[in-house]
């Protein structure tokens, strides 16, 4: 019983993996463009959600600054879920929905990217941090789900929207993992050159 549920998880993942590869292919590839611009112009992604985007957040700068698959120089990439000072410091003089926006207006810059992480896309303070770029006219890459909720609406031309077909919290972000690896492996297709996969 406990297996074949397990077991239903994987082949649930898999196919949502399977119907989003032609859908999110070409937001995906925008997003890569978008963050290539930014770092090889000196830029850099400012990167937030709640949760388990806070973690994805983490995980996609970490990659950035370190690496991804390939060595390579570093790239310039800040997770606004990490100081725990500034994120209390906000969340107590001003209002939780301030944790992100205040962050960004410090430090973000025009041509910056700002990789906004919502499976809702409905989290107040992350809406209020896609309102701070664009006052900073920083490029919005959106990673959603469920129809993309109210990010999908506040999103510019000029901005990437990612949003996973998908209703379930879990599988949203198991894609939104897998997209945030094809940005960072398109951004070192596109430095370094195409390479196979590592074995």
């Amino acid at each position: 019983m406990l297996e074949q549920r397990i077991q239903q998880n994987f082949i649930e993942s898999a196919d949502l993996k399977y119907q989003a590869a032609e859908t999110l292919s070409k937001p995906i590839a925008q997003g890569v463009q978008a963050v290539l611009a930014c770092v090889t112009s000196g830029g850099k992604v400012l990167a937030c959600g709640n949760g388990g985007s806070a973690a994805d957040a983490q995980h996609f700068s970490a990659e950035f600054v370190g690496r991804f698959e390939r060595e390579r120089p570093e790239l310039a990439a800040i997770a606004l879920t990490t100081d725990s000072s500034i994120l209390t410091a906000i969340a107590n003089d001003y209002d939780y929905n301030r944790i992100f926006s205040k962050q960004v207006r410090a430090l973000g810059q025009s041509g910056d990217v700002l990789l906004a992480i919502s499976t809702s896309g409905n989290s107040a303070n992350v809406l209020a941090a896609i309102e701070a770029a664009h006052e900073r006219e920083m490029t919005v890459i959106a990673l959603t789900g469920r129809g993309g909720g109210k990010m999908g609406a506040v999103l510019r031309e000029t901005d990437v929207h990612i949003c996973v077909p998908h209703e379930r919290t879990a599988r949203i972000q198991e894609v939104h993992i897998l997209a945030l690896h094809c940005i960072c492996d398109g951004v070192d297709a596109q430095l370094l050159g195409e390479q196979d996969n590592p074995a």
